[in-house]
């Protein structure tokens, strides 16, 4: 399958610019001209998606605790932005549907990470592929894939659950290090696109995973100069951090 996706992602919203994973974030990625993103999703207690990384509190979140044991009504009152500046005190932790819904709003094409707390692969990557499939249910019967959110996770279960829960719903398979297996992998979760760490890649590994007809992107390339690089090596898009230096028409 071509890449009929955007170029370049701002990673998590905002990148380096404003706190992780929140609608400020993804107002500053506007701000840069950005309308494409990567962002994670993993399920509360109730099983509610919210918009986080970390499984465990203190990165992002202020305390003690975890998200598999927190109720999403408790989650979106947490301050999800002081822990990256004053500025952004309060900045709550978003709903996937709000989220999702933002991005709609802004026409903001999405890259939804399936990030789930250990023990629940199954059960996030059946909720965040049914929600995303009932909100793009329109464009889906239309074939209008350019607008369809791209799902990707580490875990294969997570994913083998989404391509069950909504076969429709484009999916990628996510590897740190592209392993040996991967086109069976791919294959087996009829997936139409790669994602791994630049740092890992080479150019021959790049042009066997383009040769095999999937789509290549990676994570989080920060220097416009490896950009380039692997740009040069066919790979079709990236997420950044620093879109202050890497904007979204980048080539």
């Amino acid at each position: 399958m071509p890449w009929n996706y955007p170029r370049v992602l701002a990673h998590r919203g905002g990148g380096k610019l404003a706190p992780e994973n929140t609608i400020a974030g993804l107002r500053c990625g506007l701000a840069y001209g950005f309308h494409a993103v990567e962002f994670d999703v993993m399920l509360s207690q109730d099983g509610v998606g919210v918009i986080l990384h970390d499984p465990e509190f203190g990165r992002t979140v202020p305390g003690q605790g975890s998200v598999a044991d927190s109720l999403a009504s408790d989650l979106v009152n947490m301050d999800a932005g002081s822990w990256f500046g004053p500025q952004f005190a309060g900045e709550p932790v978003p709903l996937f549907t709000e989220f999702v819904d933002y991005c709609r709003s802004q026409h903001i094409w999405m890259n939804i990470e399936i990030k789930p707390v250990p023990g629940f692969e199954e059960a996030t990557g059946r909720w965040v592929a049914h929600k995303t499939r009932t909100r793009f249910a329109d464009e889906i019967r239309a074939g209008d894939w350019a607008t369809v959110p791209l799902l990707s996770s580490f875990s294969m279960a997570a994913l083998a659950a989404a391509r069950d829960a909504a076969p429709d719903v484009p999916r990628a398979c996510l590897f740190d290090t592209i392993p040996p297996d991967w086109r069976e992998q791919a294959q087996a979760l009829q997936a139409v696109a790669i994602h791994t760490n630049h740092k890992h890649l080479t150019a021959d590994l790049a042009q066997a995973v383009k040769q095999a007809g999937y789509g290549l992107f990676c994570y989080t390339v920060n220097e416009p100069e490896r950009a380039r690089t692997i740009l040069a090596w066919g790979v079709d898009g990236f997420c950044t951090d620093r879109i202050d230096l890497i904007g979204p028409a980048f080539a």
